[in-house]
């Protein structure tokens, strides 16, 4: 008897988590409770999502719960009876036509906090449209939200066909969900510390205790060394602050209304634990210990200074880093992979690509002006006294760029850019402090333009400011908190045409960051010159993820475009076509390979590239390639 009523008790059990895992109606919110579960993509943080099947043979609706069951594959093979492989499925239900399709597959989205419901298909589904407004329709009549129901436009194809006035559905594209955003996670992770705030003009004279986290009322241009960072304002999600900060594993969220939450202000000045997570935040009172942070010994870094003359970047030095820095070592390296895949996926690299060494920074700065006061700050006693180390600091720039420059060194830039096509060049910093492993550098340094034989924006002029640059404040604070001894800084300059008529630029990860193991590269664009990677307040750039379906199959009818958000400096409209989107993934794909083998690395890591779109011709240049951390 006994033995029955447990089997009784295990087939209720069952028979229940069964009844609870798809319903073919959702009659009020509560329902869609019941089944609600993150969407496979992180492409949004405020974003709650039911997966939807319907079944074409049977005529029958599916809302499944998408906690329990992940993928439209899993439910339909568990609950349908499915029989085929996964490759097969894919094919023929995310075809162009009906003829093969078994089901229609889709999520109903919800941002969190509003009345918005969005109805969204995989990017890579090819759905014709009458098949798309067939299952918007279906979801209307079986679902309690009504006309409130709207389509996401979530691919260049589905865009074109909206432009073209070709559905009859009510449709959106990312602003409507990316304007309802108030939380996002920068950096992942735990933390313990004092909660304080700080307006952005504070730091400038107040230096946050390392025991802190920090409540801004902006962006930061240097990260303080605290536990944690909370900021007011939404990041572009590969700007300097986020690589910064994910070089520095400290965690970092943005939360537009922090200075409005009193929950939060009550914790002001007590000793909090702040937990990041992709789509929520914890922060609680604690009487948790502050793990102090150990002292790690001084890093060396490399300085050769037996280089005297300018250096070609179109031969590819060796151990170029200890002369001519990371940034210039890994342009011969581009130069070389642009010419090794020219004839199969064309890319530029800049024109008159040049190396300025080591040599004359250190020849500069020994000068009677300058180093002794470099000496002074380098044996300054009082580490945490802001305001006189950024005095400090501001005097050696002021000194570095007061200097005259080596007079053949200037003779040298003008005899080598004589007869070139061009007349502006841009001089970028090429420290052997910078574009490494575990120091990426990001935005620490400057760039500066000169023109050939002008008197005011000359060369000897931008080749100073970027040498001053070392001595920012952003610079040598962190060079400081990674522990690399500032005696043994070295800025090398990296010299090549620059880009007035760029209408376009921006940043590749090689990875998809929003979906783990999952294939594909992200790309944050930008019309014209304007910043991806520091952005004006309210601008939104491009964002995208592209990737095949199957990595090893690369037809371009397999090639799929996944928008996060789009340029409102563009009115919301793609800034590539389908075709430029394929060569930048193609390209980002062969850059990754060659470098890996370039820095002898034993796999694949993904890399940080950033590019930009030239001219008539919309010419493709790569002008930047360094490790990407993670």
């Amino acid at each position: 008897m006994q033995k029955f009523v447990y089997s009784f008790i295990f087939l209720f059990i069952i028979t229940s988590l069964s009844a609870q895992s798809y319903s073919a109606t959702l009659p009020n919110y509560e329902a869609y409770k019941t089944f609600k579960g993150k969407p496979l993509s992180d492409k949004f943080s405020n974003i709650e999502s039911v997966k939807i099947v319907y079944d074409l043979r049977t005529k029958k609706m599916y809302y499944f719960n998408s906690t329990l069951i992940s993928h439209h594959y899993d439910f339909v093979t568990n609950y349908l009876g499915y029989d085929k492989e996964v490759e097969i499925f894919n094919k023929d239900n995310y075809s162009d036509t009906e003829k093969n399709r078994d089901y229609l597959l889709g999520n109903l989205n919800h941002v969190k906090g509003t009345e918005k419901w969005i109805f969204e298909l995989a990017a890579s589904d090819r759905m014709t449209i009458p098949l798309i407004e067939n299952f918007y329709n279906l979801i209307i009549k079986s679902s309690f939200i009504g006309p409130d129901l709207k389509f996401y436009l979530n691919n260049p194809e589905k865009m074109e066909w909206f432009q073209q006035n070709k559905f009859k559905i009510p449709c959106v594209k990312s602003d409507y969900i990316f304007n309802d955003i108030t939380y996002q996670e920068v950096v992942s992770g735990s933390t313990v510390g004092i909660l304080k705030q700080y307006k952005i003009k504070d730091l400038e004279t107040t230096k946050p205790n390392s025991d802190e986290i920090i409540i801004l009322d902006g962006t930061p241009d240097i990260l303080p060394d605290v536990r944690g960072i909370i900021i007011n304002e939404l990041q572009t999600p590969l700007s300097h602050l986020v690589l910064l900060g994910k070089n520095r594993k400290i965690p970092i969220m943005a939360y537009t209304t922090v200075l409005k939450d009193n929950n939060i202000k009550r914790l002001i000045s007590k000793k909090v634990e702040l937990k990041i997570e992709i789509d929520t935040f914890y922060i609680k009172e604690t009487t948790k210990k502050i793990n102090q942070k150990t002292a790690s010994k001084k890093k060396q870094l490399i300085i050769d200074n037996s280089i005297t003359d300018l250096v070609d970047l179109n031969s590819m030095p060796k151990k170029g880093v200890t002369f001519i820095g990371s940034k210039a070592q890994n342009m011969s390296y581009l130069i070389a992979i642009s010419k090794d895949i020219a004839k199969d996926i064309p890319f530029k690299t800049p024109e008159d690509a040049h190396a300025i060494p080591f040599y004359f920074y250190t020849q500069h700065i020994q000068k009677k002006s300058i180093s002794p006061l470099i000496s002074e700050l380098l044996a300054y006693p009082h580490k945490d006294s802001t305001v006189w180390i950024n005095h400090q600091l501001k005097k050696i720039r002021a000194a570095i760029k007061k200097e005259p420059i080596n007079a053949e060194l200037i003779a040298r830039l003008n005899q080598t850019f004589k007869n070139a096509a061009f007349k502006n060049f841009r001089f970028r910093s090429s420290t052997n402090a910078e574009d490494l492993d575990d120091f990426n550098g990001a935005g620490l340094y400057d760039s500066k333009t000169g023109i050939l034989g002008d008197s005011i924006k000359s060369f000897e002029k931008a080749i100073k400011q970027v040498w001053a640059s070392v001595w920012n404040e952003g610079s040598y604070n962190e060079r400081e908190l990674f522990g690399i001894d500032q005696r043994s800084i070295a800025m090398g300059v990296l010299v090549h045409r620059s880009f007035p008529d760029e209408l376009a630029n921006g940043v590749i990860i090689t990875q998809n960051i929003f979906r783990k193991n999952f294939p594909g590269i992200t790309v944050n664009i930008q019309k014209g010159e304007n910043s991806v990677v520091k952005p004006e307040k309210g601008e939104i750039c491009e964002q995208f993820t592209t990737y095949y379906l199957t990595p090893e199959k690369t037809a371009d009818e397999d090639f799929n475009v996944d928008y996060t958000s789009n340029s409102n400096l563009n009115n919301n409209e793609p800034l590539l076509n389908r075709k430029e989107m394929i060569r930048l993934n193609s390209v980002s794909q062969k850059i990754e390979t060659q470098m890996n083998r370039y820095w002898k690395k034993n796999r694949l890591n993904p890399v940080d590239i950033e590019f930009k779109i030239v001219g008539e011709n919309r010419d493709l240049y790569i002008k930047q390639v360094r490790p990407f951390n993670e």
